[in-house]
């Protein structure tokens, strides 16, 4: 039995507003996950916004990269 089956196990025996507490509860742990997600999202693109235009993007050839560890 998975955890979502569990929970609806539990839940079923409640009464009708104990049950709907369960779910605004539920309901609210998925608010707080869309936010949080949200937020890490905007700082990563502000953490890149912020080195913007510092870095010369080039075409990275791998027989290059082995060219070079080669030692004579």
């Amino acid at each position: 039995m998975n955890i979502a089956e569990r929970i609806y196990e539990t839940v079923k025996t409640l009464p009708e507003h104990t049950a709907a507490e369960v779910l605004d509860f539920a309901e609210s742990l998925k608010a707080k996950q869309a936010d949080d997600e949200r937020i890490r999202r905007e700082n990563a693109l502000a953490t890149l916004a912020k080195y913007r235009g510092r870095f010369k993007a080039s075409k990275f050839n791998r027989e290059e990269c082995y060219d070079r560890l080669i030692v004579n």
